[in-house]
């Protein structure tokens, strides 16, 4: 499969999440979760709140691949890893109701730094420092107001933070599984 090709692919899975009656079914919502209603965990990361909110998310998917240029399987297992991660994490929050693929944005994005970073591509720690930069003055200030009133709802950032620690983490493990891997035995 190539990038673009999956890039469409998850475009139109977002796009049609926004319909009822898949949205009401696929929305991150924690009661129904507690109700046995797994999937939610991962399907909220791909259902979201308005159009606008949705383009926001897919623009910074697609500028997220032509940034970093991962191979399609690398970015499909990341996407479903870290949206299972975020689905996870938000779970031990005071979140009831979550929707959006903002929170593994950010583990993306931290994901494909941190390894070109570890890989030998020293100018990417700025973007590693950058990312946690700004999980960090959210974490401190809050999102801001605009991002709030264009997407009608709060901006989670827990799941940014979520994500970002995911990134980090996954990053760092794939590096020491191949370091393990590439040592004489």
């Amino acid at each position: 499969m190539n990038l673009y090709l999956l890039l469409c692919l998850v475009s139109l899975l977002c796009f049609g999440l926004q319909f009822e009656p898949l949205s009401s079914v696929s929305a991150w919502h924690l009661s129904a979760i507690q109700q046995g209603q797994w999937w939610r965990i991962l399907t909220g990361n791909f259902t979201h709140t308005n159009f606008a909110h949705l383009m926001m998310n897919l623009a910074g998917l697609w500028a997220i691949a032509f940034l970093f240029r991962p191979t399609p399987k690398l970015l499909l297992m990341a996407l479903l890893l870290l949206s299972g991660w975020v689905g996870v994490g938000v779970y031990f929050t005071d979140i009831t109701l979550y929707v959006g693929l903002s929170g593994t944005l950010h583990g993306l994005f931290a994901l494909f730094a941190t390894q070109e970073w570890l890989y030998g591509r020293k100018n990417s720690r700025w973007l590693v420092f950058g990312i946690i930069a700004k999980v960090a003055w959210e974490q401190r200030v809050g999102a801001s107001l605009g991002t709030e009133m264009w997407i009608e709802a709060r901006v989670a950032t827990e799941a940014h933070l979520i994500g970002l620690l995911g990134g980090l983490l996954f990053a760092l493990l794939e590096r020491e599984y191949t370091l393990q891997t590439k040592r004489p035995h």
